[in-house]
C-alpha cells in the first residue's frame, strides 16, 4: 500500500527550490558582464577537461600528457579569471543557491511520489542453515568480523572455502541442501553470491546475504550493513525474507550487472586484479578508438543500440545511472533489466555528455525485459558481477521474476526507500507544477 502523502512538504520543498533558482540568477546578474563571462567561461571549463580527459584515456604519450594537462588545467583556468574579475564571490553564492535549487527540488518530488519498499512476510527461522565463506574476500572480512564463530553460535553450519584451491561453490551449495539445509548463505563478493542464488532459488530455499566482499553492490541494494557484515547474521535470528528478481545471461545467473565492450574487455587482462588502473590506460586506446574489441549490436525489446563502446545490464534499473556512478536500485522486484550504453566517438562528444549528462546523444539509459547481444565475433568478452567471462554471440540477457526468496535483517540501515531513491530525474516543470498546486485530499499536490 503506497504511503500518504502530506502535499504541503512538497509543495514548500517545491516552492524554496523555485525561490532559490530565482536567486541564483539574480545573483548572477549582479555581476553584470564579468559574471556572465566567468559563466561561459565555466562552461568551456568544463566541456575542455571533458575533451583533455578523452584524450588521456584513448591516447599514450605526449597526447595522453596533453589530456592529463587539460584536464586539470581547464577548471583552475576558470577559477582564475573569476578571481581577476573578482566576481569570485557572487558567481560561488550563485552556484551555492543553485545547487540549493537542485536539492531542494529533487526531493520536492521524491516526497511527493514516496518510493514503495519491496514487501516483507514474516518466515519462522531456519533449522539448519548453511553458510558459505570466502576468507579472502574483501580483504580478510571473514576473520576480521569474526564470522564463523557468530554464524555458529546462531546455530549456523558453516563451508569456509579453501584460499589454495579452487572450489565448485554451487556443487557445495547443492551438497548442504543434500544434507538437509533450508537456508543457504554466503559471505563473499556478488560473484559467488550470484552462483549459491542460484542454487537456493532452484530448490525454492531462502537465501542470506553476509556483506564480506568488496563493493557488495547486491547487499547496499537489500539494504544491507557494508560496514559490519556481522549485522548480517542478525536474520538467523531475527529475519524477514524478500523476494527478488534473478538475472540470466546464458544459462548463468546474476545478481547486479553484466557488462559488455571496453570493461569487459580490460577485466579479461590477467594484470587487472593486481593493477586496476595500468591495465585500463594501457587498454582503452586500442579499444575506444583503435581496432581492438568486437563491435556490438544490441536488441532491448523494441529498441536497438548501434556499436555501443560499453554496455551495461542491471537485475533492475538504477535509479539514476551515469556512466561514473549507478547509484542505487530502490527496487529489486520489479522484472525489468536495467540499460545503460555509452558510444563516444570524439572529443566533441566527450565534452557533450559532460555538459548534457543523461541528455547526451552518447548515452542511452532504457529499461527492458529481454537484451539480446550480438557480435561480429563468435564468442564476446562479458562481465558476469565482475567476474570475466568468453560467451558464444548471441548473448541475452533475461530475468527470473521473484525467483529468489532472500532473508534479511528485520532491521536494515539501507531498508528505507527514501534512502535507496537516490534522485528522481528533474524536470522543472514538474517543479513548477507542485509549487503552484493546491492541496487535494487524493494526491497530496503531487505533480
Amino acid at each position: 500500500m503506497e504511503r500518504a502523502v502530506d502535499g504541503r512538504g512538497p509543495r514548500r520543498l517545491a516552492r524554496i527550490a523555485l525561490l532559490c533558482a530565482v536567486a541564483a540568477v539574480v545573483a548572477l546578474a549582479f555581476t553584470g558582464p564579468h559574471g556572465l563571462l566567468v559563466l561561459l567561461a565555466e562552461f568551456v571549463g568544463l566541456a575542455v577537461a571533458a575533451v583533455g580527459a578523452w584524450w588521456a584515456i584513448t591516447h599514450r604519450g605526449l597526447p595522453r600528457l596533453l589530456g592529463i594537462v587539460l584536464a586539470l588545467g581547464a577548471p583552475i583556468a576558470a577559477l582564475v579569471l573569476a578571481l581577476n574579475a573578482e566576481v569570485l564571490l557572487l558567481v560561488v553564492t550563485a552556484l551555492a543557491l543553485w545547487l540549493a535549487a537542485l536539492a531542494c527540488a529533487r526531493a520536492a518530488l521524491r516526497a511527493a511520489r514516496p518510493p514503495r519498499p519491496m514487501p516483507v512476510r514474516e518466515i519462522p527461522p531456519p533449522r539448519q542453515p548453511v553458510l558459505i565463506m570466502n576468507p579472502k574476500s574483501g580483504g580478510g572480512k571473514v576473520e576480521r568480523f569474526d564470522l564463523v564463530r557468530r554464524a555458529e553460535e546462531l546455530g549456523a553450519r558453516v563451508v569456509l572455502l579453501d584460499p589454495s584451491a579452487p572450489q565448485d561453490v554451487a556443487e557445495l551449495a547443492r551438497r548442504a541442501i543434500a544434507e538437509g539445509a533450508d537456508l543457504l548463505g554466503v559471505a563473499g563478493g556478488d560473484g559467488t553470491q550470484a552462483l549459491v542464488a542460484a542454487v537456493a532459488a532452484e530448490h525454492g530455499l531462502p537465501f542470506l546475504v553476509v556483506s564480506a566482499g568488496t563493493r557488495n553492490h547486491f547487499a547496499m541494494d537489500l539494504g544491507l550493513d557494508r560496514d559490519d557484515p556481522a549485522t548480517c547474521l542478525d536474520a538467523l535470528r531475527d529475519g524477514v525474507e524478500l523476494t527478488v528478481d534473478l538475472g540470466r545471461v546464458g544459462d548463468r545467473t546474476f545478481v547486479n550487472t553484466v557488462s559488455f565492450g571496453a570493461y569487459a574487455e580490460i577485466v579479461q587482462s590477467p594484470q587487472y586484479r593486481d593493477a586496476k588502473t595500468a591495465t585500463a590506460l594501457d587498454t582503452l586506446p586500442d579499444l575506444l578508438v583503435g581496432d581492438a574489441g568486437s563491435r556490438l549490436t544490441v536488441r532491448a525489446d523494441d529498441h536497438r543500440i548501434d556499436a555501443p563502446q560499453a554496455l551495461l545490464i542491471s537485475n533492475n534499473p538504477y535509479a539514476a545511472p551515469d556512466p561514473v556512478d549507478l547509484g542505487r536500485r530502490p527496487r529489486l522486484d520489479k522484472g525489468v533489466l536495467g540499460v545503460l550504453g555509452i558510444r563516444v566517438d570524439g572529443a566533441a562528444q566527450a565534452a557533450e555528455l559532460a555538459l548534457l549528462g543523461e541528455r547526451a546523444a552518447g548515452l542511452t539509459l532504457l529499461s527492458a525485459r529481454r537484451v539480446t547481444v550480438d557480435a561480429d565475433a563468435p564468442e564476446i568478452p562479458v562481465a558476469v558481477d565482475g567476474e570475466a567471462l568468453t560467451l558464444p554471440t548471441p548473448v541475452v540477457c533475461t530475468l527470473d521474476h521473484r525467483a529468489l526468496r532472500v532473508r534479511v535483517p528485520r532491521e536494515r540501515p539501507g531498508a528505507d526507500p527514501d534512502q535507496q531513491a537516490r534522485s528522481h530525474r528533474l524536470d522543472w516543470r514538474d517543479v513548477t507544477r507542485l509549487a503552484l498546486a493546491r492541496a487535494d485530499s487524493h494526491t497530496g499536490g503531487r505533480p
